[in-house]
């Protein structure tokens, strides 16, 4: 770590530096990742499957339902419009 430098406002020379800086030792520091308590990815999923999804599957199931059916008609309508302009098309 660098020194720390101490400023006087009022002197005219260059910042005083304190070349007596220790540095903080670490001892107890072996370089391995620190366990951390929280769950991992793989048992937050497991707990919402097991517990939370059971509940929410009718109201997913309807939602998903009607979203098809909302794109499902475009596709439709938009099929026939083009089965439409092939039947108007000369034939060669």
């Amino acid at each position: 770590m660098k020194p720390t430098t101490i400023t006087n406002k009022d002197a005219r020379k260059f910042p005083f530096v304190d070349y007596h800086y220790q540095t903080v030792t670490l001892e107890k520091f072996t370089g391995h990742c620190a366990k951390t308590s929280s769950k991992s990815l793989r048992d937050i999923s497991r707990d919402y499957f097991d517990k939370e999804s059971n509940y929410d599957f009718l109201s997913d199931a309807a939602i998903f339902g009607t979203l098809i059916a909302t794109a499902a008609v475009p596709i439709v309508i938009g099929l026939s419009a083009v089965i439409d302009l092939c039947r108007s098309l000369p034939l060669f």
